[in-house]
């Protein structure tokens, strides 16, 4: 499968972004969805997944209630909504599938998007 990460900018802390990934390729609903960060110097790290029918989600910590991930079968698409949106949320955020739910290291996952960079000003 490939994946097209999108919706990365420029936004102020406590703002919002949208970032979408659009998918090709195998079937799309056989695949469990995931968005990973990278920060400026850090490891990638893992941020959200969601499950094949879109009903379990999965989330790191340290955006619980801040981020809501999403999917649309029909349209081959995984979003992530971000708020109330802090300086130390920038970081380039790739698109990621497998077929395990639960996965959250980078090796379980086995198609990567090119990643979307979002930068938060304080």
């Amino acid at each position: 499968v490939q994946l097209q990460a999108s919706g990365g900018g420029l936004v102020q802390a406590g703002g919002s972004l949208r970032l979408s990934c659009a998918a090709s390729g195998r079937i799309f609903s056989y695949y469990v969805l995931g968005w990973f960060r990278q920060a400026p110097g850090k490891e990638r790290e893992f941020v959200a997944a969601i499950g094949r029918n879109g009903y379990s989600t999965d989330y790191a910590d340290s955006v619980k209630g801040q981020f809501t991930i999403s999917r649309d079968n029909a349209k081959n698409a995984v979003y992530l909504q971000m708020n109330s949106l802090k300086p130390e949320d920038t970081a380039v955020y790739y698109c990621a599938a497998n077929r395990n739910f639960g996965a959250r290291r980078i090796y379980d996952y086995d198609y990567w998007g090119q990643g979307t960079l979002v930068t938060v000003s304080s």
